[in-house]
């Protein structure tokens, strides 16, 4: 199984960039203290530090 990481928002998108806008939104996320839980890939990772100021993550332990 995949190594998998937890991503929550933690801060509104209003006021920040498009960019930014549009890669919360990649990431399946849209309101602060929603959570998705994606496969840790270099494409996800490279995501997360583009918004990593509206951001939380954490690694998922592998169940098994």
């Amino acid at each position: 199984m995949a190594a998998m990481v937890k991503i929550t928002q933690t801060r509104s998108i209003v006021d920040q960039l498009e960019a930014a806008k549009r890669t919360i939104k990649a990431l399946g996320l849209g309101r602060p203290n929603y959570t998705v839980t994606k496969r840790d890939t270099p494409q996800i990772r490279g995501m997360i530090r583009k918004v990593r100021h509206l951001v939380a993550v954490e690694e998922v332990k592998n169940q098994g």
